[in-house]
């Protein structure tokens, strides 16, 4: 599976994608570290455990595409795929998606182009996360090019879940039996009662904290 290319887009071949993306990438990784960075000098704790990235392969991009009746071509990648640069942010508790997601929004070059909160209302699943579709400038020698990231926020045990919802999703290839895909929605309820309870208690922990500064 080959993606054709259309000379009237702004990126013209595959290796150029990759660059661009890329680079999209690593600017919001640093960006990211330097929110943690900031946040641990000023609060003395990191909202942030890890961060993960990637770029979706050409293979999965042409499939993408087809499902949705578009021609393999980079112009139509561009336009139509908007996870091609993924970026996925692990922390703590809950309470720091959004104080992550927000941290992301007030950033004066980032543009951020919609919000789907699978927190407040899960998927059927019960898939939990925090997805932004943001771009971010990418400055190349010629020319700005305004590039779409993906940006994912999750807690620990959020991850921990849909990491096995997802091997399970491609084992059965999106057929698991109705047992299985029950059972996962049980495991949801049971990490959001966690993700809540060990919210509470670090709430307490810093009470007790200010408490005897």
């Amino acid at each position: 599976m080959e993606l054709r290319v259309e000379r009237d887009s702004d990126i013209d071949s595959w290796k150029e994608v990759i660059l661009v993306y890329n680079s999209a990438l690593k600017q919001m990784s640093t960006k990211l570290e330097i929110l943690n960075d900031e946040f641990q000098h000023i609060h003395r704790y990191n909202p942030i455990e890890h961060i993960k990235s990637r770029i979706k392969t050409s293979e999965s991009i042409v499939k993408k595409l087809k499902k949705h009746g578009y021609e393999s071509t980079i112009q139509n990648m561009i336009q139509y795929v908007n996870d091609i640069a993924g970026i996925r942010v692990i922390c703590s508790f809950t309470s720091d998606i959004y104080r992550i997601a927000e941290m992301i929004s007030n950033q004066g070059d980032i543009k951020v182009i919609s919000v789907k909160d699978y927190i407040v209302t899960p998927k059927n699943s019960g898939y939990k996360s925090y997805h932004m579709l943001v771009t971010i400038p990418v400055y190349l020698s010629d020319r700005i090019l305004d590039t779409k990231v993906e940006i994912q926020i999750r807690t620990v045990a959020m991850d921990f879940w849909a990491s096995l919802e997802h091997k399970i999703h491609y084992k059965f290839e999106g057929n698991a039996p109705d047992y299985i895909r029950n059972e996962l929605v049980e495991c949801a309820k049971m990490v959001s009662a966690l993700d809540a309870k060990m919210l509470t208690l670090n709430e307490e922990v810093l009470g007790i904290t200010k408490r005897k500064e």
